[in-house]
């Protein structure tokens, strides 16, 4: 009796295209899963990098003081400390003017005195101290004044001591008054430190 075909025995060589067959198929399902997860890990960290909604992490200490940050602020704070220090830059300056004219007085005092009259020096210094007095004023806001002093001294000699007197007044007005401040008694001492200046440089010419 001759044996049916669906009971035949697979033979050696089937069986080895069948597990080739199952290993290629094997390899392909792996092939196509590692390129699945590739592409989804892809998609995920582009979508990330381009999403602008993903909030940023704490700001840390350093980020707080970073220019970016407070840019505007600093500017205003340089600025002002740049005020700052040209503000103080020109007291000083005022202040050195004020101690120039107040020495310049007690030199010509002392001139005076010793000599009992100018020399062409002194005339310089008392061009220089009227020089310096009219910024002073001008500084503190001032300006020629259209009224004539008739309080002036009467002599040469008192005008003279005067001079001191006045410009040492001046020197501490200066002193005590802030730089942005104006003044009316600095304008007022200096015009009439001026008047008297004017009325002296006449007396010895």
């Amino acid at each position: 009796m001759v044996e049916s075909k669906n009971n035949q025995v697979p033979t050696a060589e089937q069986l080895l295209k069948g597990t080739s067959r199952l290993l290629s198929l094997a390899r392909i399902v792996s092939a196509v899963a590692a390129g699945a997860l590739f592409l989804l890990l892809a998609t995920a960290a582009l979508a990330q990098s381009r999403n602008p909604n993903i909030p940023n992490p704490q700001a840390t200490p350093e980020d707080k003081h970073s220019p970016s940050v407070d840019f505007s602020s600093r500017v205003e704070e340089m600025r002002q400390i740049l005020i700052l220090k040209e503000e103080k830059k020109a007291y000083e300056a005022n202040v050195a003017r004020a101690k120039e004219a107040q020495q310049l007085a007690e030199d010509l005092k002392s001139a005076y005195e010793a000599k009992d009259t100018f020399t062409a020096e002194d005339q310089k210094k008392l061009e220089r101290l009227e020089k310096l007095t009219r910024r002073i004023r001008n500084e503190a806001g001032g300006s020629d004044s259209e009224d004539d002093d008739k309080d002036l001294p009467s002599t040469l000699k008192s005008a003279v001591s005067a001079l001191a007197d006045m410009a040492e007044g001046l020197c501490k007005e200066v002193k005590s008054t802030p730089r942005k401040v104006l003044s009316a008694n600095i304008i007022g001492q200096a015009n009439k430190l001026i008047e008297v200046i004017r009325f002296v440089r006449e007396k010895v010419h």
